[in-house]
């Protein structure tokens, strides 16, 4: 069966995902210079063009108010969502969100994952949802309403690193869910509840989880060389390497090095954890390279993902939700892509069934 690999389903201005050079450019500039450097709201100007205002400073305060508008929704966070997992709860509140394909449209739905995903994590541990506030730009929030205090600067740039670095790559599973049901004309909404949809599939969206429980298992960095020798003995994935895409190492994971290293360093997170990640990595690209030496399996985002947002205090089965929270920018702004051109997308299939008679 075919999996469309090959197939050119788009035009488009807003990222080109290179394989074979390990680069992500997202609307000209390449992730090295966005990452770490511009704010996700800037980014957000970048991706959205004439559909929001071009002033990152206008952005961040109309965002700023879209969470607001997206925490009056937290009332309806009640005992039988809470006993969900935190991507079908956060589902089912963004299906509760107004559909169209307007600029406030668009703004509630890249706040809302910001706002939810707090929200509803803090009520499965029994906590009080805390409210967003207004004059936090959008990373800082987010952070903010998780915790409960006032978040530190690197903290704070950490998680704008990661929204940034995930906000768009090209037309993956999610995305491409999002342009079909944008070109039917159904609104912003519905685009990103089905690609959110997509997202919650393990082969998509569910794998930084499983890193940690690796890295747990591994426990010493002495064990790491073993245990991943073991786990490939046994024919084991190792979680956080080798990508569809990527012939070579994931942009994106250097990205996020970079931004955990940083946190590190500012006391953010336990340094025998990073020090643990760092031998895992480098024993399984050693033992990647010896045993399996015709595949390219190099380290993906997932693996720096789990480590980061960890490190930020979020629970492992939020994973998913907050990278909805940074990718929900690019589903906007693919789906307002797809409206433009004003086409309904329907691919041709082959039969292969029975003959009639």
């Amino acid at each position: 069966m075919s999996s469309l690999d090959s197939v050119i389903a788009a035009e488009t201005r807003l990222s080109e995902v290179d394989g074979v050079q390990g680069r992500l450019v997202i609307c000209g500039h390449s992730l090295d210079d966005l990452a770490g450097r511009l704010s996700y709201e800037a980014v957000l100007a970048l991706l959205l063009g004439d559909l929001v205002s071009d002033s990152e400073v206008s952005i961040r305060a109309e965002l700023a108010q879209a969470r607001l508008r997206a925490f009056e929704e937290v009332s309806r966070l009640d005992a039988d969502l809470v006993s969900l997992s935190v991507t079908e709860a956060l589902r089912a509140l963004m299906a509760r969100l107004p559909d169209g394909e307007d600029k406030s449209a668009a703004l509630l739905q890249i706040a809302a994952p910001a706002v939810f995903v707090p929200a509803i994590v803090r009520a499965k541990a029994g906590q009080k949802p805390i409210p967003p506030h207004a004059g936090r730009a959008h990373a800082e929030d987010m952070v903010a309403m998780l915790g409960g205090a006032h978040p530190g600067a690197e903290q704070v740039r950490a998680l704008d690193t990661y929204l940034v670095t995930v906000s768009d790559h090209g037309l993956n599973a999610s995305t491409f869910t999002a342009r079909v049901v944008a070109s039917t004309r159904a609104g912003y909404a519905s685009a990103v509840l089905a690609a959110l949809g997509a997202l919650k599939g393990p082969l998509h969206g569910g794998a930084p989880g499983p890193v940690l429980d690796m890295l747990d298992a591994v426990g010493t960095p002495d064990n790491a060389n073993p245990w991943l020798a073991e786990a490939l003995a046994r024919g084991e994935r190792l979680m956080g390497f080798g990508h569809r895409i990527y012939r070579v190492r994931d942009p994106r994971a250097d990205a996020l090095k970079g931004a955990l290293q940083r946190l590190g360093a500012a006391g953010g997170m336990d340094p025998t954890r990073l020090a643990l990640a760092e031998a895992v990595e480098r024993e399984a690209l050693a033992l990647l390279r010896q045993k399996k030496p015709d595949r390219p399996l190099e380290t993906n985002v997932e693996f720096f993902t789990a480590l980061l947002l960890e490190a930020l205090g979020f629970p492992r089965d939020a994973f998913t939700g907050v990278f909805a929270a940074g990718r929900v920018g690019g589903w906007i702004a693919h789906a307002q892509e797809q409206i433009e051109t004003g086409r309904l997308i329907r691919p041709q299939s082959r039969y292969v069934g029975p003959k009639a008679a």
